[in-house]
Protein backbone atom coordinates (compact mmCIF):
# COMPACT_ATOMS: atom_id res chain seq x y z
CA UNK A 1 0.00 0.00 0.00
CA UNK A 2 2.82 2.41 0.91
CA UNK A 3 4.57 1.67 -2.37
CA UNK A 4 1.35 2.31 -4.28
CA UNK A 5 0.94 5.69 -2.58
CA UNK A 6 4.57 6.56 -3.36
CA UNK A 7 3.96 5.73 -7.00
CA UNK A 8 0.79 7.81 -6.96
CA UNK A 9 2.64 10.84 -5.61
CA UNK A 10 5.45 10.29 -8.12
CA UNK A 11 3.01 10.05 -11.03
CA UNK A 12 1.11 13.14 -9.92
CA UNK A 13 4.28 15.23 -9.57
CA UNK A 14 4.49 17.44 -12.70
CA UNK A 15 1.81 15.34 -14.39
CA UNK A 16 2.66 14.03 -17.84
CA UNK A 17 6.21 15.42 -17.93
CA UNK A 18 8.87 12.78 -18.76
CA UNK A 19 10.31 10.88 -15.80
CA UNK A 20 13.84 12.11 -16.55
CA UNK A 21 12.53 15.69 -16.39
CA UNK A 22 10.85 15.09 -13.02
CA UNK A 23 14.06 13.56 -11.64
CA UNK A 24 16.07 16.54 -12.93
CA UNK A 25 13.83 19.05 -11.15
CA UNK A 26 14.07 17.02 -7.91
CA UNK A 27 17.87 16.98 -8.25
CA UNK A 28 17.83 20.78 -8.66
CA UNK A 29 15.73 21.16 -5.51
CA UNK A 30 18.12 18.95 -3.55
CA UNK A 31 21.25 20.59 -5.00
CA UNK A 32 20.37 24.24 -4.33
CA UNK A 33 20.52 24.22 -0.50
CA UNK A 34 23.73 22.18 -0.64
CA UNK A 35 25.32 24.72 -2.99
CA UNK A 36 24.14 27.62 -0.83
CA UNK A 37 25.76 26.27 2.34
CA UNK A 38 28.92 24.90 0.71
CA UNK A 39 29.77 27.16 -2.24
CA UNK A 40 27.93 30.30 -1.09
CA UNK A 41 25.01 32.41 -2.38
CA UNK A 42 26.87 33.71 -5.45
CA UNK A 43 27.43 30.24 -6.93
CA UNK A 44 23.99 29.03 -5.80
CA UNK A 45 22.39 32.10 -7.40
CA UNK A 46 23.98 31.47 -10.78
CA UNK A 47 23.03 27.79 -10.54
CA UNK A 48 19.42 28.86 -9.90
CA UNK A 49 19.47 31.06 -13.02
CA UNK A 50 20.75 28.15 -15.12
CA UNK A 51 18.07 25.85 -13.67
CA UNK A 52 15.30 28.34 -14.39
CA UNK A 53 16.50 28.78 -17.97
CA UNK A 54 16.42 24.97 -18.25
CA UNK A 55 12.70 24.99 -17.33
CA UNK A 56 12.10 27.57 -20.04
CA UNK A 57 14.05 25.52 -22.56
CA UNK A 58 11.87 22.51 -21.76
CA UNK A 59 8.60 24.47 -22.04
CA UNK A 60 7.13 21.95 -24.50
CA UNK A 61 7.77 19.13 -22.02
CA UNK A 62 6.23 20.96 -19.05
CA UNK A 63 4.88 24.49 -18.69
CA UNK A 64 7.63 26.43 -16.81
CA UNK A 65 5.29 27.85 -14.15
CA UNK A 66 5.31 24.70 -12.01
CA UNK A 67 9.01 23.68 -12.05
CA UNK A 68 10.17 27.28 -12.17
CA UNK A 69 7.78 28.14 -9.35
CA UNK A 70 9.14 25.32 -7.18
CA UNK A 71 12.69 26.62 -7.73
CA UNK A 72 11.61 30.17 -6.88
CA UNK A 73 9.74 29.06 -3.75
CA UNK A 74 12.77 27.11 -2.57
CA UNK A 75 15.03 30.12 -3.17
CA UNK A 76 12.80 32.22 -0.93
CA UNK A 77 12.56 29.52 1.73
CA UNK A 78 16.35 29.15 2.00
CA UNK A 79 16.84 32.92 2.19
CA UNK A 80 18.22 33.76 -1.27
CA UNK A 81 15.44 36.32 -1.71
CA UNK A 82 12.71 37.70 0.51
CA UNK A 83 8.97 37.85 -0.26
CA UNK A 84 9.24 41.63 0.11
CA UNK A 85 11.81 41.77 -2.71
CA UNK A 86 9.61 39.65 -4.98
CA UNK A 87 6.67 41.91 -4.21
CA UNK A 88 8.81 44.98 -4.96
CA UNK A 89 9.83 43.53 -8.33
CA UNK A 90 6.20 42.72 -9.15
CA UNK A 91 5.08 46.19 -8.06
CA UNK A 92 7.77 47.84 -10.17
CA UNK A 93 6.46 45.87 -13.15
CA UNK A 94 2.79 46.30 -12.30
CA UNK A 95 2.12 48.05 -15.61
CA UNK A 96 3.46 45.02 -17.48
CA UNK A 97 1.25 42.71 -15.39
CA UNK A 98 -1.82 44.84 -16.15
CA UNK A 99 -0.85 44.82 -19.82
CA UNK A 100 -0.79 41.02 -19.91
CA UNK A 101 -4.01 40.55 -18.00
CA UNK A 102 -6.12 43.04 -19.95
CA UNK A 103 -4.42 43.78 -23.27
CA UNK A 104 -4.07 40.15 -24.34
CA UNK A 105 -7.72 39.56 -23.47
CA UNK A 106 -8.63 42.67 -25.44
CA UNK A 107 -6.82 41.33 -28.50
CA UNK A 108 -8.80 38.07 -28.12
CA UNK A 109 -12.02 39.96 -28.83
CA UNK A 110 -10.44 41.32 -32.04
CA UNK A 111 -9.65 37.89 -33.47
CA UNK A 112 -12.37 38.04 -36.15
CA UNK A 113 -11.05 41.34 -37.48
CA UNK A 114 -7.44 40.16 -37.29
CA UNK A 115 -8.19 36.91 -39.08
CA UNK A 116 -10.14 38.80 -41.75
CA UNK A 117 -7.34 41.33 -42.38
CA UNK A 118 -4.43 38.90 -42.23
CA UNK A 119 -6.21 36.27 -44.35
CA UNK A 120 -6.65 38.85 -47.11
CA UNK A 121 -3.02 39.83 -46.67
CA UNK A 122 -1.77 36.24 -46.79
CA UNK A 123 -3.80 35.37 -49.85
CA UNK A 124 -2.95 38.51 -51.82
CA UNK A 125 0.80 38.65 -51.12
CA UNK A 126 2.08 35.56 -52.96
CA UNK A 127 5.81 36.15 -52.42
CA UNK A 128 7.09 34.64 -49.15
CA UNK A 129 9.94 37.18 -49.07
CA UNK A 130 7.54 40.11 -49.43
CA UNK A 131 5.18 38.61 -46.85
CA UNK A 132 8.02 38.08 -44.36
CA UNK A 133 9.27 41.63 -44.82
CA UNK A 134 5.73 42.90 -44.38
CA UNK A 135 5.29 40.96 -41.12
CA UNK A 136 8.64 42.15 -39.79
CA UNK A 137 8.19 45.79 -40.82
CA UNK A 138 4.59 45.98 -39.58
CA UNK A 139 5.64 44.49 -36.24
CA UNK A 140 8.48 47.01 -35.98
CA UNK A 141 6.25 50.00 -36.72
CA UNK A 142 3.51 48.84 -34.35
CA UNK A 143 6.00 48.03 -31.58
CA UNK A 144 7.57 51.48 -31.88
CA UNK A 145 4.25 53.18 -31.16
CA UNK A 146 2.42 50.51 -29.17
CA UNK A 147 4.42 47.88 -27.29
CA UNK A 148 6.02 44.55 -28.16
CA UNK A 149 3.76 42.38 -25.98
CA UNK A 150 0.59 43.77 -27.56
CA UNK A 151 1.97 43.17 -31.06
CA UNK A 152 3.05 39.65 -30.08
CA UNK A 153 -0.47 38.97 -28.80
CA UNK A 154 -1.77 39.99 -32.23
CA UNK A 155 0.69 37.66 -33.97
CA UNK A 156 -0.29 34.76 -31.70
CA UNK A 157 -4.01 35.34 -32.31
CA UNK A 158 -3.45 35.43 -36.07
CA UNK A 159 -1.25 32.31 -36.00
CA UNK A 160 -3.80 30.30 -34.00
CA UNK A 161 -6.55 31.47 -36.35
CA UNK A 162 -4.71 30.31 -39.48
CA UNK A 163 -3.62 27.04 -37.92
CA UNK A 164 -7.06 26.10 -36.59
CA UNK A 165 -8.75 26.72 -39.95
CA UNK A 166 -6.45 24.33 -41.81
CA UNK A 167 -6.24 21.79 -38.98
CA UNK A 168 -10.00 21.27 -39.13
CA UNK A 169 -9.78 20.37 -42.80
CA UNK A 170 -6.62 18.28 -42.35
CA UNK A 171 -8.54 16.28 -39.72
CA UNK A 172 -11.29 15.45 -42.20
CA UNK A 173 -13.72 18.15 -41.09
CA UNK A 174 -14.95 21.44 -42.52
CA UNK A 175 -13.22 24.74 -41.89
CA UNK A 176 -16.38 26.16 -40.32
CA UNK A 177 -16.56 23.59 -37.51
CA UNK A 178 -16.28 25.34 -34.15
CA UNK A 179 -15.98 22.36 -31.79
CA UNK A 180 -12.69 21.06 -33.19
CA UNK A 181 -9.61 20.43 -31.00
CA UNK A 182 -6.71 21.77 -33.08
CA UNK A 183 -4.23 20.40 -30.54
CA UNK A 184 -5.11 16.79 -31.40
CA UNK A 185 -3.37 15.31 -34.46
CA UNK A 186 -4.91 11.84 -34.16
CA UNK A 187 -7.57 12.56 -36.75
CA UNK A 188 -5.23 14.24 -39.26
CA UNK A 189 -5.41 12.29 -42.53
CA UNK A 190 -2.27 10.69 -43.94
CA UNK A 191 -2.44 12.83 -47.08
CA UNK A 192 -2.49 16.04 -45.05
CA UNK A 193 0.31 15.30 -42.58
CA UNK A 194 3.16 16.47 -44.80
CA UNK A 195 1.34 19.68 -45.71
CA UNK A 196 0.54 20.27 -42.05
CA UNK A 197 4.23 19.99 -41.15
CA UNK A 198 5.12 22.37 -43.96
CA UNK A 199 2.42 24.79 -42.78
CA UNK A 200 3.87 24.65 -39.26
CA UNK A 201 7.31 25.56 -40.63
CA UNK A 202 5.72 28.38 -42.66
CA UNK A 203 4.00 29.81 -39.58
CA UNK A 204 7.14 29.41 -37.44
CA UNK A 205 9.15 31.52 -39.86
CA UNK A 206 6.49 34.24 -40.10
CA UNK A 207 6.06 34.38 -36.33
CA UNK A 208 9.82 34.63 -35.75
CA UNK A 209 10.15 37.39 -38.35
CA UNK A 210 7.34 39.21 -36.57
CA UNK A 211 8.81 38.63 -33.12
CA UNK A 212 12.20 40.00 -34.18
CA UNK A 213 10.35 42.90 -35.77
CA UNK A 214 8.94 43.80 -32.34
CA UNK A 215 12.52 44.14 -31.08
CA UNK A 216 13.57 46.19 -34.11
CA UNK A 217 10.80 48.70 -33.49
CA UNK A 218 10.65 48.45 -29.70
CA UNK A 219 14.18 49.79 -29.25
CA UNK A 220 13.47 52.98 -31.21
CA UNK A 221 10.99 54.87 -29.01
CA UNK A 222 10.38 55.45 -25.33
CA UNK A 223 7.05 53.53 -25.42
CA UNK A 224 8.43 50.51 -27.28
CA UNK A 225 9.73 48.64 -24.22
CA UNK A 226 9.25 49.21 -20.46
CA UNK A 227 12.94 49.95 -19.85
CA UNK A 228 12.92 52.63 -22.57
CA UNK A 229 10.48 54.71 -20.56
CA UNK A 230 12.60 54.27 -17.44
CA UNK A 231 15.75 55.42 -19.25
CA UNK A 232 13.92 58.38 -20.79
CA UNK A 233 12.64 59.47 -17.36
CA UNK A 234 16.13 59.31 -15.85
CA UNK A 235 17.58 61.29 -18.76
CA UNK A 236 14.75 63.80 -19.10
CA UNK A 237 14.09 62.89 -22.76
CA UNK A 238 10.73 63.34 -24.48
CA UNK A 239 9.41 61.11 -27.28
CA UNK A 240 11.09 62.90 -30.20
CA UNK A 241 14.41 63.46 -28.43
CA UNK A 242 14.57 59.78 -27.46
CA UNK A 243 13.87 58.77 -31.07
CA UNK A 244 16.54 61.18 -32.32
CA UNK A 245 19.30 60.27 -29.87
CA UNK A 246 18.79 56.51 -30.44
CA UNK A 247 18.58 56.74 -34.24
CA UNK A 248 22.35 56.53 -35.00
CA UNK A 249 22.18 52.99 -33.61
CA UNK A 250 18.57 51.92 -34.10
CA UNK A 251 18.15 52.93 -37.75
CA UNK A 252 21.16 50.94 -39.07
CA UNK A 253 19.99 47.98 -36.98
CA UNK A 254 16.47 48.25 -38.44
CA UNK A 255 17.83 48.21 -42.00
CA UNK A 256 20.18 45.32 -41.19
CA UNK A 257 17.31 43.37 -39.61
CA UNK A 258 15.08 43.76 -42.66
CA UNK A 259 17.93 42.76 -45.00
CA UNK A 260 18.55 39.69 -42.81
CA UNK A 261 14.85 38.83 -43.04
CA UNK A 262 14.99 38.85 -46.85
CA UNK A 263 18.25 36.90 -47.02
CA UNK A 264 16.98 34.20 -44.67
CA UNK A 265 13.94 33.64 -46.86
CA UNK A 266 16.05 33.63 -50.02
CA UNK A 267 18.58 31.12 -48.65
CA UNK A 268 16.20 28.98 -46.60
CA UNK A 269 18.73 28.69 -43.77
CA UNK A 270 18.07 28.42 -40.00
CA UNK A 271 14.52 27.11 -40.47
CA UNK A 272 13.30 29.83 -42.83
CA UNK A 273 12.22 29.80 -46.48
CA UNK A 274 9.28 27.37 -46.23
CA UNK A 275 6.46 28.39 -48.53
CA UNK A 276 2.72 28.11 -47.98
CA UNK A 277 1.51 24.69 -49.22
CA UNK A 278 -0.92 24.83 -52.13
CA UNK A 279 -3.48 22.76 -50.21
CA UNK A 280 -3.38 25.21 -47.30
CA UNK A 281 -3.78 28.20 -49.61
CA UNK A 282 -6.79 26.48 -51.19
CA UNK A 283 -8.39 25.88 -47.78
CA UNK A 284 -7.78 29.49 -46.69
CA UNK A 285 -9.21 30.79 -49.97
CA UNK A 286 -12.32 28.65 -49.48
CA UNK A 287 -12.58 29.80 -45.89
CA UNK A 288 -12.28 33.46 -46.90
CA UNK A 289 -14.88 33.10 -49.68
CA UNK A 290 -17.22 31.20 -47.36
CA UNK A 291 -16.91 33.84 -44.66
CA UNK A 292 -17.60 36.59 -47.20
CA UNK A 293 -20.75 34.79 -48.40
CA UNK A 294 -22.10 34.06 -44.93
CA UNK A 295 -21.30 37.45 -43.43
CA UNK A 296 -24.50 39.07 -42.13
CA UNK A 297 -25.17 42.68 -41.18
CA UNK A 298 -24.60 41.67 -37.57
CA UNK A 299 -21.17 40.23 -38.47
CA UNK A 300 -20.29 43.37 -40.40
CA UNK A 301 -21.35 45.52 -37.44
CA UNK A 302 -19.07 43.46 -35.17
CA UNK A 303 -16.13 43.94 -37.56
CA UNK A 304 -16.79 47.68 -37.68
CA UNK A 305 -16.83 47.87 -33.87
CA UNK A 306 -13.57 45.90 -33.71
CA UNK A 307 -12.05 48.20 -36.36
CA UNK A 308 -13.06 51.37 -34.51
CA UNK A 309 -11.73 49.95 -31.25
CA UNK A 310 -8.48 49.01 -33.03
CA UNK A 311 -8.07 52.62 -34.17
CA UNK A 312 -8.72 53.80 -30.60
CA UNK A 313 -6.13 51.29 -29.37
CA UNK A 314 -3.45 52.63 -31.71
CA UNK A 315 -4.22 56.26 -30.85
CA UNK A 316 -4.45 55.56 -27.13
CA UNK A 317 -1.13 53.74 -26.98
CA UNK A 318 0.70 56.09 -29.35
CA UNK A 319 -0.37 59.15 -27.33
CA UNK A 320 0.01 57.25 -24.03
CA UNK A 321 -3.46 58.37 -22.90
CA UNK A 322 -3.32 55.91 -20.00
CA UNK A 323 -1.21 52.98 -18.80
CA UNK A 324 -1.29 50.17 -21.35
CA UNK A 325 -3.21 47.77 -19.12
CA UNK A 326 -6.00 50.29 -18.54
CA UNK A 327 -6.30 50.87 -22.28
CA UNK A 328 -6.58 47.09 -22.63
CA UNK A 329 -9.42 47.03 -20.09
CA UNK A 330 -11.10 49.85 -22.01
CA UNK A 331 -11.08 47.92 -25.30
CA UNK A 332 -12.48 44.84 -23.51
CA UNK A 333 -15.41 46.89 -22.19
CA UNK A 334 -16.06 48.58 -25.55
CA UNK A 335 -15.93 45.41 -27.63
CA UNK A 336 -17.97 43.23 -25.32
CA UNK A 337 -20.58 45.95 -24.73
CA UNK A 338 -21.14 46.86 -28.38
CA UNK A 339 -20.84 43.30 -29.72
CA UNK A 340 -23.23 41.75 -27.21
CA UNK A 341 -20.73 39.57 -25.33
CA UNK A 342 -22.26 39.72 -21.87
CA UNK A 343 -21.99 36.10 -20.72
CA UNK A 344 -19.33 35.57 -18.06
CA UNK A 345 -18.30 32.22 -19.54
CA UNK A 346 -17.59 33.76 -22.97
CA UNK A 347 -15.62 36.59 -21.42
CA UNK A 348 -13.58 34.16 -19.32
CA UNK A 349 -12.10 32.45 -22.39
CA UNK A 350 -10.31 35.68 -23.27
CA UNK A 351 -8.15 35.47 -20.15
CA UNK A 352 -7.04 31.84 -20.58
CA UNK A 353 -4.00 32.72 -22.68
CA UNK A 354 -2.68 35.60 -20.57
CA UNK A 355 -3.06 34.48 -16.96
CA UNK A 356 -0.68 31.47 -16.99
CA UNK A 357 2.03 33.66 -18.51
CA UNK A 358 1.30 36.43 -16.01
CA UNK A 359 1.83 33.94 -13.18
CA UNK A 360 5.05 32.75 -14.84
CA UNK A 361 6.26 36.36 -15.11
CA UNK A 362 5.76 36.90 -11.38
CA UNK A 363 7.76 33.70 -10.73
CA UNK A 364 10.44 35.19 -12.97
CA UNK A 365 10.44 38.29 -10.76
CA UNK A 366 11.36 36.00 -7.86
CA UNK A 367 14.45 34.88 -9.80
CA UNK A 368 15.22 38.55 -10.51
CA UNK A 369 14.85 39.14 -6.77
CA UNK A 370 17.60 36.57 -6.15
CA UNK A 371 19.82 38.37 -8.67
CA UNK A 372 19.11 41.65 -6.88
CA UNK A 373 19.65 40.45 -3.29
CA UNK A 374 22.72 38.34 -4.03
CA UNK A 375 24.30 41.03 -6.27
CA UNK A 376 25.02 38.47 -8.99
CA UNK A 377 25.69 41.13 -11.62
CA UNK A 378 27.82 43.41 -9.41
CA UNK A 379 31.25 42.13 -10.58
CA UNK A 380 30.32 42.79 -14.21
CA UNK A 381 28.87 46.22 -13.40
CA UNK A 382 31.90 47.31 -11.38
CA UNK A 383 34.32 46.11 -14.05
CA UNK A 384 32.56 47.96 -16.85
CA UNK A 385 32.16 51.19 -14.85
CA UNK A 386 35.92 51.23 -14.22
CA UNK A 387 36.61 51.59 -17.97
CA UNK A 388 36.79 54.87 -19.89
CA UNK A 389 36.03 56.33 -23.32
CA UNK A 390 34.78 54.38 -26.32
CA UNK A 391 35.72 51.05 -24.79
CA UNK A 392 33.52 51.72 -21.77
CA UNK A 393 30.54 52.60 -23.96
CA UNK A 394 31.06 49.50 -26.10
CA UNK A 395 31.47 47.27 -23.03
CA UNK A 396 28.28 48.74 -21.55
CA UNK A 397 26.47 47.56 -24.68
CA UNK A 398 28.07 44.10 -24.52
CA UNK A 399 27.54 43.66 -20.78
CA UNK A 400 23.90 44.76 -20.95
CA UNK A 401 23.33 42.45 -23.91
CA UNK A 402 24.97 39.43 -22.27
CA UNK A 403 23.12 39.87 -18.99
CA UNK A 404 19.79 40.53 -20.74
CA UNK A 405 20.11 37.27 -22.69
CA UNK A 406 20.22 35.25 -19.46
CA UNK A 407 18.11 37.53 -17.28
CA UNK A 408 15.42 40.18 -17.67
CA UNK A 409 16.29 43.15 -19.87
CA UNK A 410 14.07 45.49 -17.82
CA UNK A 411 15.93 44.56 -14.62
CA UNK A 412 19.33 44.90 -16.28
CA UNK A 413 18.48 48.32 -17.69
CA UNK A 414 17.17 49.45 -14.29
CA UNK A 415 20.39 48.44 -12.54
CA UNK A 416 22.71 50.02 -15.11
CA UNK A 417 20.86 53.32 -15.65
CA UNK A 418 20.66 53.86 -11.87
CA UNK A 419 24.40 53.20 -11.55
CA UNK A 420 25.43 55.59 -14.32
CA UNK A 421 22.98 58.28 -13.15
CA UNK A 422 24.48 58.02 -9.66
CA UNK A 423 27.99 58.34 -11.16
CA UNK A 424 26.86 61.45 -13.09
CA UNK A 425 25.28 63.00 -9.99
CA UNK A 426 28.54 62.38 -8.12
CA UNK A 427 30.47 64.24 -10.82
CA UNK A 428 32.29 61.22 -12.27
CA UNK A 429 30.66 61.54 -15.73
CA UNK A 430 29.98 64.43 -18.08
CA UNK A 431 26.51 64.91 -19.57
CA UNK A 432 27.79 63.74 -22.97
CA UNK A 433 29.26 60.57 -21.46
CA UNK A 434 26.00 59.93 -19.62
CA UNK A 435 24.00 60.20 -22.85
CA UNK A 436 26.34 57.81 -24.69
CA UNK A 437 26.07 55.29 -21.89
CA UNK A 438 22.25 55.63 -21.83
CA UNK A 439 22.16 54.82 -25.55
CA UNK A 440 24.42 51.81 -24.96
CA UNK A 441 22.18 50.60 -22.11
CA UNK A 442 18.96 50.95 -24.11
CA UNK A 443 20.26 49.31 -27.27
CA UNK A 444 22.22 46.71 -25.31
CA UNK A 445 19.18 45.51 -23.38
CA UNK A 446 16.90 45.52 -26.44
CA UNK A 447 18.95 44.15 -29.35
CA UNK A 448 21.17 41.21 -28.24
CA UNK A 449 18.36 39.96 -25.98
CA UNK A 450 16.57 38.50 -29.03
CA UNK A 451 19.09 35.67 -28.72
CA UNK A 452 17.00 33.72 -26.19
CA UNK A 453 13.28 33.58 -25.35
CA UNK A 454 13.95 34.66 -21.77
CA UNK A 455 15.79 37.75 -23.00
CA UNK A 456 12.60 39.56 -23.97
CA UNK A 457 9.13 39.25 -22.47
CA UNK A 458 7.58 39.19 -25.96
CA UNK A 459 9.71 36.20 -26.97
CA UNK A 460 8.93 34.40 -23.71
CA UNK A 461 5.23 35.11 -24.25
CA UNK A 462 5.42 33.52 -27.70
CA UNK A 463 7.30 30.48 -26.39
CA UNK A 464 4.76 29.82 -23.62
CA UNK A 465 1.68 30.63 -25.71
CA UNK A 466 -0.91 28.12 -26.89
CA UNK A 467 0.47 28.55 -30.42
CA UNK A 468 4.04 27.36 -29.72
CA UNK A 469 3.24 23.65 -29.22
CA UNK A 470 0.88 23.67 -32.20
CA UNK A 471 3.61 24.82 -34.60
CA UNK A 472 6.38 22.95 -32.73
CA UNK A 473 8.19 26.14 -31.71
CA UNK A 474 10.51 25.07 -28.90
CA UNK A 475 13.12 27.01 -26.92
CA UNK A 476 15.95 25.48 -28.96
CA UNK A 477 14.17 26.18 -32.25
CA UNK A 478 13.67 29.82 -31.24
CA UNK A 479 17.35 30.19 -30.33
CA UNK A 480 18.45 28.70 -33.68
CA UNK A 481 16.02 30.81 -35.71
CA UNK A 482 16.99 33.96 -33.81
CA UNK A 483 20.75 33.29 -34.14
CA UNK A 484 21.37 35.02 -37.51
CA UNK A 485 19.33 38.01 -36.37
CA UNK A 486 21.22 38.13 -33.08
CA UNK A 487 24.62 38.07 -34.78
CA UNK A 488 23.80 40.63 -37.49
CA UNK A 489 21.81 43.07 -35.35
CA UNK A 490 24.26 42.94 -32.43
CA UNK A 491 27.28 43.39 -34.73
CA UNK A 492 25.76 46.38 -36.51
CA UNK A 493 24.74 47.89 -33.16
CA UNK A 494 28.24 47.43 -31.72
CA UNK A 495 29.79 49.23 -34.68
CA UNK A 496 27.22 52.02 -34.43
CA UNK A 497 27.75 52.39 -30.65
CA UNK A 498 31.54 52.55 -31.18
CA UNK A 499 31.33 55.32 -33.78
CA UNK A 500 28.50 57.11 -31.95
CA UNK A 501 30.74 57.73 -28.94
Amino acid sequence: MDQTMVQAFANNFLGNAPKWYKKTIICFLILNPILLYTAGPFVAGWALIAEFIFTLAMALKCYPLQPGGLLALEAIMIGMASPETVYMEARNNFEVILLLVFMVAGIYFMKNLLLFVFTKLLLNVKSKIALSLLFSFMSAILSAFLDALTVTAVLIAVGIGFYSVYHRVASGGHHSHSDHDHGDDNKVTDNARQDLEQFRAFLRSLLMHGAVGTALGGVCTLVGEPQNLLIAEKMGWDFMHFLQVMSPVTMPVLVAGLITCALLEMTGKFGYGTKLPISVRTVLEEYSADQDRKRTNSDVAMLIVQGVVAVFLVIGLALHLAPVGLIGLTIIVLQTAFNGIVDEHRIGHAFEEALPFTALLVVFFAIVGVIHEQHLFKPVIDHVLAMEGQMRTLMFFIANGALSVISDNVFVATVYINEVKAAFDAGHLTREELEHLAVAINTGTNIPSVGTPNGQAAFLFLLTSALAPLIRLSYGKMVIMALPYTIVMSSVAMVAVWFFD
